[in-house]
């Protein structure tokens, strides 16, 4: 069975970190372009980061320098490490996979999509 499971939200204080975790199963996350995405209420889903096959990564504007993407081939688990998380960044986080070879950090070229895990971060 093809499935995401993403963990880890919750809510912290401006300031704080969180890691977010993806696991696979029914495929190898190293084969596919990887990303994560995010949605506030009232929003359109936003790309946050995305982890190409062969390492390369994209990181929107607005997490530069606070988000790292990464991956563990052997857990086959894809992390996303939050820090100096901002009041701005309260969504819902999802994980998705994409079979594009350019992979942009673009949703309408990834699916797969996990059930998403909340982030809330305070003021």
């Amino acid at each position: 069975q093809v499935q995401l499971v993403e963990s880890g939200g919750g809510s912290v204080q401006a300031g704080g970190s969180l890691r977010l975790s993806c696991v696979a199963s029914g495929y190898t996350v190293n084969n596919y372009c990887m990303g994560w995405f995010r949605q506030a209420p009232g929003k359109e889903r936003e790309g946050v980061a995305r982890l190409g096959r062969y390492g390369t990564t994209i990181y929107a504007d607005s997490v530069k320098g606070r988000f790292t993407i990464s991956r563990d081939n052997a857990k086959n688990t894809l992390y996303l490490q939050m820090n100096s998380l901002k009041p701005d960044d309260t969504a819902m986080y999802y994980c998705a996979r994409s079979s594009s070879t350019s992979c942009p950090l673009s949703s309408g070229l990834f699916a797969g999509w996990g059930q998403g895990t909340q982030v809330t971060v305070s003021s």
